[in-house]
C-alpha cells in the first residue's frame, strides 16, 4: 500500500502553539547535544518495514547505507557510484556493460567486486528470493560477470531508462548464498557512507559514519532517526530543540520561519493524490460519473485551502516534476455545469435527499483514507464536499492499508503514487489494460522505444487519450515542507518522490554535509 506524507490543518496550530509567538522563539541547542555539529537527529513519520535493497529499501537510492551503480544528482541527472563510469547501451538496446570501482569495501570490510554485482541482480530474477523490486525489473533477463570489474545486464527489448534502474544498493555475493525469500529484518553490510549501528523498532535507529567509505568519511558522524508518526509531536519536538530536522505540513512549517537558526524549505514532489474507483460498485464502475467527478472537483480551491498552496493542481496520472512528458493542455477545468449535465445526460437524477439514482442505484460511495495521515483526511472531506454539490454522496472513512487493500474492489481509496524520474516507473502497472486502446499504445511506446522525442510524444498523447475515460480522479501534487537547523552547509534541494524519509528528500546528501 502506497504510503502517504503527512500533513496537518490550522486547527493542529492553535493545539500546538496557542500563539505563533510560541512557535518562532529562538530554537535552543542542536538536538545531539554535539557542540562539535558532528550528529544530527532527524524524525519522520513511516518507519521502513525494510532496510534491505532488494526488500525496497530505498529505490530512489541515497541509500546511506548502500550504494548503486549509480546515483542521483541534485538536478536528477545520473553520475557513476560503485561503476566507475556510467554504464553504457549496447548499440541494439538489448544490453548494458558496467564496469566497477576497485578499491571499494563494504562496511564489514570485505572487498566489492563484480560477483557481488551479479549476485545482487540474480537474487532479484530469482523467484525463491522473492524480490518485491522485481517488478521494476520486467526486461531484465540475465546478468553476467565478464571479468572481476565488468557486469553485463542483458534486457528483452531495449529499455531508455534502464540506467535510472541501476541506482539499486549492491550488497555482499556472501549474504544471498542461501536462496529464500529476503528477511524484511535483514540488514547485510552495504559499501554505503554510514552503516547501522541500531535498531529500535517503532523508536529509532542509528547510523554511524563509515571510515572506510570510498567517497571520504562523512564529516557527521553520526544520524539518529526518530519515527514519530503524528505532525504534531514531531513539531512539538522541534520546537523544543528535540529535533534537527523534519518534514512539517506546510500551515506547520510556515510558523517556524522567523526562528533563528532554523530555516524551512519546500521541494517540489512526483506526490500525486488521486481517488482510486472501484469497479465493483455500480456507482463508482460509471464512465459518466467518474467523468463529471473529474469536472466537478476544485483542484485549486484544494492547492489554495488543504495544501496552503504549496503544491499544484493535477489532473492526470503524470506529475508536472516531469515537465519533458507534460501535455499542457490535459487538464480538466472546474466546470459544475459540465459535470451536471454528464450526469444527466446518462441517467443520474436527482433524488428528495440530494443524492442522485439510476435505475434505484444511488450514487454514493465510501472514500477510505490511511488512518493518522492528516492531509488525506482532509482532502477526503474536501472531496467529499465538492461530490455532494453534484448530486453524489461520499462517506468519508479513515482505514489501515491492510483494509484498503482487501476493501479497495468495492470502496473507492485515497492513494498517492508517482516517480520523480520516468513516468514509465509507475504508469505502466498503473494504467496499462484500465483505459483504453489509445494509451495502452502510448505506454508499450514509452517503454519499449529509445527516442526521447518519441516517448515524450507518447505520453503527452496518453495524458491526451486520458481524459477521455479517467479510471480515477486525480487531485493534486503537494510540495514537501521541511524544517531543519540551520547548523550545517551542503544542503541542497531536489525533486522529491512520495512519502519522505531519511534517504531521498532533504537529506539525500547529508554524507557531504558539514558543521558551520
Amino acid at each position: 500500500m502506497l504510503l502517504v506524507s503527512r500533513l496537518r490543518t490550522v486547527a493542529l496550530l492553535a493545539a500546538l502553539c496557542g500563539v505563533t509567538a510560541a512557535c518562532t522563539a529562538d530554537p535552543p541547542s542542536p538536538a545531539s547535544g554535539d557542540p562539535a555539529g558532528t550528529s544530527l537527529v532527524l524524525a519522520v513519520a513511516d518507519e521502513p518495514a525494510t532496510l534491505h535493497p532488494l526488500a525496497g529499501f530505498a529505490e530512489h537510492g541515497a541509500a546511506k547505507l548502500y550504494d548503486g551503480l549509480v546515483e542521483h544528482r541534485a538536478n536528477g541527472s545520473l553520475r557513476p557510484a560503485l561503476a566507475e563510469r556510467m554504464p553504457e547501451p549496447a548499440p541494439d538496446g538489448r544490453s548494458w556493460t558496467a564496469r566497477l570501482r576497485t578499491g571499494v569495501t563494504f562496511s564489514d570490510g570485505s572487498n566489492f567486486d563484480a560477483k557481488d554485482v551479479v549476485g545482487t541482480y540474480r537474487a532479484l530474477l530469482d523467484p525463491a528470493f522473492a524480490s518485491s523490486v522485481r517488478q521494476r525489473f520486467p526486461m531484465l533477463t540475465g546478468v553476467s560477470q565478464v571479468d572481476s570489474t565488468t557486469v553485463r545486464f542483458d534486457l528483452a527489448q531495449p529499455y531508455a531508462p534502464f540506467d535510472e534502474l541501476l541506482v539499486l544498493g549492491i550488497v555482499p555475493s556472501e549474504s544471498l548464498a542461501t536462496p529464500g525469500p529476503v528477511a524484511a529484518s535483514a540488514t547485510p553490510p552495504g559499501t554505503g557512507p554510514y552503516r547501522l549501528t541500531d535498531w529500535r523498532r517503532g523508536q529509532q535507529l542509528t547510523l554511524e559514519a563509515n571510515p572506510s567509505y570510498f567517497d571520504g568519511p562523512p564529516v557527521i558522524k553520526k544520524v539518529t532517526v526518530e519515527f514519530i508518526p503524528e505532525d504534531d509531536a514531531r513539531a512539538a519536538r522541534m520546537k523544543d530543540g528535540k529535533l534537527d530536522g523534519t518534514a512539517l505540513p506546510p500551515t506547520v512549517a510556515r510558523t517556524f520561519e522567523n526562528a533563528d537558526g532554523l530555516q524551512v524549505v519546500a521541494h517540489s514532489a512526483a506526490d500525486l493524490r488521486a481517488v482510486l474507483m472501484p469497479g465493483g460498485n455500480p456507482a463508482t464502475a460509471d464512465p459518466a460519473l467518474r467523468l463529471a467527478l473529474n469536472y466537478g472537483i476544485n483542484r485549486k480551491a484544494m492547492v489554495d485551502g488543504q495544501l496552503a498552496g504549496k503544491g499544484t493542481a493535477a489532473s492526470t496520472p503524470l506529475p508536472d516534476v516531469l515537465a519533458e512528458f507534460v501535455e499542457p493542455s490535459a487538464a480538466y477545468p472546474y466546470d459544475v455545469t459540465r459535470a451536471l449535465d454528464l450526469l444527466g445526460e446518462a441517467g443520474w437524477t436527482p433524488g428528495t435527499d440530494g443524492t442522485r439514482t439510476r435505475g434505484g442505484v444511488p450514487a454514493a460511495f465510501t472514500l477510505l483514507y490511511p488512518t493518522d495521515d492528516t492531509l488525506s483526511r482532509d482532502l477526503a472531506a474536501a472531496f467529499a464536499t465538492a461530490a455532494q454539490g453534484i448530486g453524489i454522496r461520499v462517506t468519508v472513512e479513515a482505514a489501515e492499508a491492510t483494509a484498503m487493500l482487501a476493501r479497495s474492489d468495492r470502496d473507492a481509496v485515497l492513494v498517492e503514487f508517482g516517480d520523480p524520474f520516468d513516468p514509465d516507473f509507475r504508469l505502466y502497472s498503473l494504467l496499462h489494460g484500465k483505459v483504453n486502446a489509445t494509451v495502452d499504445a502510448a505506454l508499450d511506446t514509452g517503454r519499449t522505444t529509445t527516442d526521447p522525442a518519441q516517448r515524450a510524444t507518447a505520453y503527452r498523447r496518453l495524458q491526451r487519450a486520458y481524459l477521455t475515460a479517467p479510471p480515477m480522479i486525480v487531485l493534486v501534487a503537494p510540495a514537501h515542507t521541511y524544517v531543519m537547523r540551520d547548523s550545517w552547509t551542503g544542503y541542497q534541494p531536489v525533486i522529491d518522490g512520495t512519502g519522505p524519509d531519511f534517504t531521498w528528500g532533504a537529506w539525500w546528501n547529508l554524507n557531504k554535509w558539514t558543521p558551520r
